[in-house]
């Protein structure tokens, strides 16, 4: 018999597959999230997440210049204060715990990748909320937002290339858009989580700050079910000024990525979070698979689904096996 097509041609040698290989994986698409926490005096594992700690502002600072020297492309900063309180005061305070480990960071890398910090207030408040509760204990979106405006100020003075706006709010990119340009950062870029999901993937997060979270945030985050709400809150995002938009999960909703990707004017961004690098990690271990094969393929299909950005805790190992395989 006859086939003049034989797409097993392109697949007989690792050159071959190599040449016509469609999605590739740069370090620089890369983004490592860091949890930094005030008043310990040496890094503090995370439960849920092996080989993932609590950095001290020393430890900060060395595996800052470590990701510069694997060559990724950003580093994305998360605080855990010692002290909380229902407004969740320490976010926009200079000399809190994030602000600090701001500068530490610009201190070593420069501009040499990307320094984002995350603006929310979740790891701030005493309830655990993204923003802060009204008198009948739902999350005021207004003075929330005020908040936020007030944060990224604070944030890109302490020398946030970009700030990430996480806490799902209505209007909170415009107002921190307008907030920076009153205050001639009007160069600090805006990574919108505009797909943010009310996952159960969380979990382990949850330990890498200590939420404090009563009840759940499904008032704001977005309803697992539903695919077109994300093209919405997309199209807001982009309306309002992102630089970048942003899915999370990644892994659970490559589907919205992908039509994120399509419908987007600018880069897209997607998380593997806590949950997602937990169960890989647990796989692993249990002799399921091949670790590294595994976290391979994971950000091959986020990127594959369309991720100009990828925020993973992977970033410096993938980085050094990307390497090696070049």
């Amino acid at each position: 018999m006859s086939w003049p097509h034989r797409p097993r041609r392109l697949r007989s040698t690792a050159a071959i597959r190599r040449m016509v290989r469609e999605t590739r994986i740069d370090s620089a698409q890369l983004v490592l999230p860091v949890f930094v926490r005030e008043g310990i005096s040496s890094p503090r594992e995370i439960p849920g997440m092996p080989g993932v700690v609590q950095h001290t502002r020393d430890s900060l600072r060395i595996i800052a210049r470590s990701a510069v020297d694997a060559g990724i492309g950003g580093i994305m900063l998360f605080a855990v204060p010692e002290h909380r309180d229902a407004m969740g005061s320490s976010a926009c305070d200079p000399n809190g715990i994030l602000s600090v480990a701001v500068r530490d960071v610009r201190d070593v890398v420069g501009d040499d990748i990307v320094v984002m910090a995350d603006l929310c207030l979740d790891e701030f408040t005493d309830h655990g909320h993204c923003g802060v509760l009204d008198a009948r204990g739902n999350v005021d979106n207004t003075t929330t937002i005020e908040i936020y405006a007030r944060m990224g100020v604070v944030l890109a003075e302490a020398g946030a290339h970009a700030v990430g706006t996480s806490g799902m709010m209505d209007g909170q990119v415009g107002a921190v858009r307008q907030a920076l340009d009153d205050a001639g950062y009007d160069n600090t870029i805006i990574l919108a989580y505009s797909a943010k999901y009310a996952s159960v993937l969380y979990g382990p997060f949850r330990n890498a700050v200590e939420s404090a979270l009563d009840g759940d945030r499904r008032t704001y985050q977005q309803d697992p079910a539903n695919g077109r709400e994300a093209e919405r809150e997309v199209a807001l995002d982009l309306d309002e000024g992102a630089d970048i938009v942003m899915v999370k999960p990644a892994l659970f909703y490559l589907d919205v990525l992908a039509d994120t990707a399509a419908a987007s004017d600018v880069p897209v961004a997607a998380y593997i979070v806590s949950g997602e690098f937990a169960m890989i990690e647990a796989g692993a271990a249990a002799g399921v698979f091949d670790r590294r094969d595994a976290i391979l393929e994971a950000l091959t299909s986020v990127s594959r689904a369309g991720a100009d950005v990828i925020c993973t805790y992977w970033a410096i190992e993938a980085a050094h096996w990307l390497r090696e395989t070049r």
